[in-house]
Formats: structure tokens, sequence, C-alpha cells
């Protein structure tokens, strides 16, 4: 077994890891090797953290924190800083000593808490990749987790818009001022295209091939794909991009690089495309629960709905397997039968 070894140097705020050294190398792989983005690496951090938060909790169980028989007048807070010296966990070892049981302990403490099936599903994910990284390290021998079932998940079907409703959500922006005409246009591309919106946030002007109607997608995992774009999509962007370019013109710190920018001319956050589009739901009168992500399930759901093959429409959306891609045909399958089942004359009768 390997001596711990440091990790590769990167800001570690707000990834909740200032105790343990191998998760630190296990995030930097993540990071470095993987190229996962920053979100995704404080994703695994956090649930790492509360995983390291139980070790250490469990391991401090049953100390005795009164004055000590030798020292009356000792006071307990002393006496519970000198026992948390003298009985320092190092969280590392916990790791790696832990088994099976330990694992079905901490899934049996998050059922406790009320964690929902889709969480602990997650986090015991998160806990199969870290182990199987530690193997491949010869940090451990074997992977606790990987005798641990997934908790059964309760079907939800991806919600989406019908087509009448996002051309009234896309034709909301105002088109006569550069952020109403950018914020057109991100949402063009969004449903024109299906990606993600932290692919959306990427975007830069040579990402866009006007002649060729594709647009280059950079997407999870540092994979890359070229996707088509519709006409109307690539008019809103050239009408974006007049203003944006004026605006530009006048502003020497403005990022020329992004196509997407901010009123600062910098890159815009996913955060400020969600913002954005909840104001815009609000205007056009539709479901404000409803998320930039909502466009990418009605981009995949009327792609299949109107003939695309399965296989073409994982293409699209870059999804690895195409298991994830099917939950789509659930969607499409569940839309006809209510169609059905409202336009039939002999169970309208029923």
């Amino acid at each position: 077994m390997p001596a711990f070894t440091q990790a590769v140097a990167f800001d570690t705020k707000g990834y909740g890891m200032d105790n343990s050294s191998t998760i630190q190398e296990f995030i930097s792989y993540l990071k470095f090797e993987k190229h996962f983005s920053e979100h995704t690496a404080k994703c695994y951090g956090a649930d790492l953290e509360q995983f390291e938060a139980f070790l250490a909790g469990h391991a401090s169980d049953g100390h005795d924190h009164a004055g000590s028989a030798d020292n009356p007048w000792e006071t307990p807070s002393a006496t519970a800083t000198a026992t948390q010296t003298q009985t320092q966990v190092n969280i590392d070892e916990q790791i790696i000593a832990a088994d099976v049981n330990t694992i079905r302990r901490y899934m049996a403490e998050l059922g406790q808490n009320h964690y929902s099936k889709s969480t602990t599903a997650r986090k015991l994910a998160t806990l199969r990749s870290f182990y199987k990284f530690l193997v491949k390290r010869d940090y451990v021998t074997g992977n606790p987790v990987v005798t641990i079932k997934t908790p059964k998940q309760d079907k939800k079907l991806p919600k989406f818009l019908e087509y009448e409703q996002v051309v009234r959500l896309l034709n909301t922006p105002p088109a006569n001022t550069w952020l109403g005409a950018r914020d057109r246009a991100m949402l063009e591309v969004l449903y024109s295209t299906g990606m993600r919106v932290s692919e959306l946030v990427s975007l830069n002007m040579d990402d866009v091939d006007f002649l060729s109607e594709v647009i280059h997608i950079r997407g999870k995992g540092k994979k890359e794909r070229i996707c088509p774009i519709g006409s109307g999509a690539l008019r809103s962007i050239q009408h974006y991009i007049e203003f944006r370019n004026r605006r530009m013109a006048n502003d020497s710190g403005f990022d020329s690089r992004v196509l997407f920018a901010n009123k600062h001319g910098k890159r815009l956050s996913t955060r400020s495309v969600r913002r954005k589009m909840d104001k815009y739901l609000v205007e056009a009168g539709l479901d404000p629960s409803i998320s930039p992500h909502t466009l990418r399930h009605s981009f995949a759901t009327h792609m299949l709905n109107n003939g695309a093959d399965l296989r073409s429409v994982q293409e699209l959306l870059g999804h690895q397997s195409l298991s994830t891609t099917q939950i789509y045909t659930h969607v499409t399958t569940s839309h006809m039968n209510e169609q059905y089942h409202s336009a039939h004359p002999m169970e309208q009768e029923q």
C-alpha cells in the first residue's frame, strides 16, 4: 500500500477536504485527468465531505468528555480537547479501513435522515467511483461499495413543453436591445440544438459555422461534438452579434472570444441563464418551475415525435449511453396515449 501522496495543487476552498489527502488526490484526478467541470468536482467533493464526517463521527463515538479521575478540577472542555488530541483520527486510515458494513451503515444513516432515493443513489455512485480510484492507486485491495445495490429509482418522465409553448417562450425576449437579442438567441440555440446550459455558456464566437450550419459543442468530460443548428437560430445569433460587436467596440474590457456575454462583456454564467429564463417564463405565462434543461427535454421529445431515430437523438444530445436517451421514448409513448384517449371518439364515449 503506497504512502498518501500530495495531491496536485489547486484551490480546495468549497470542496470540504481539509483532512483527507486521498479525497484531495481523487478530486485532482477528476479535474486534471478526467477533465470534469468545476461544478461536478465540487459535487463529488461535497458528497465525500459528508462521508468523511460520517467516518469521523463514528470514530469518535463513545469518548467520555467528563473531568478525569486524576484531575477532578479539570474542566470538561479542557478534557475534551486533550482527548481529541490523544485520539485524533486519521481520516485517511478510516477511509482505507472502511468495509461493506461501513458503507451499509452510512446508507442506513442517509435513510434515517430522509434523503431521497435519487440523492442516496448519487452519493453511493460517488463512493463507488472514489473507491474504484483507490483500488487503481493501490490504497485498497477491494472496492467495498461494489456489492451495495443502488436504491431502485422512482421513474420520473422528463418535463417538456409543447411546441406552441416553446414558440411563445422564444418570442418573449425583445429583439430590439442587445440583451434582449442575446437572450432570444440563447433560447433559440438551446431548443435548436438540445445542448446543455453549461455547453451554451462555453460557446465561443468561432464555434458557430454559419456556412455549414453547424455548431461546435464542448460537452461533459471535455468531449466535443458537432451539431446541426437551425437557420432560425443562426439568424437570431447573427442579429445578436450585430448588437454585441457594437457594444464590444465601446468596451476595451469586452472578451472578444465569448459568444454569449453578460453586460460587463464577460462570459455568462449558467445561473444567469436560469434567472433570465425565469423572467421570460413569467412574461410568457408559462410554468415558472420549468428550467433551461426543459428545452433540452423538449428538443429530444419533439425530434422523436417527428420521426427522428433514437441513435441520432443520442448523438445530438451527446449521451454516452443509449439507455439515457431511451427515457424520451417513454415520454413520447405517454404523450401519444394521452392524445389517443382525448381524441378517439370511442374513448370519449366512456
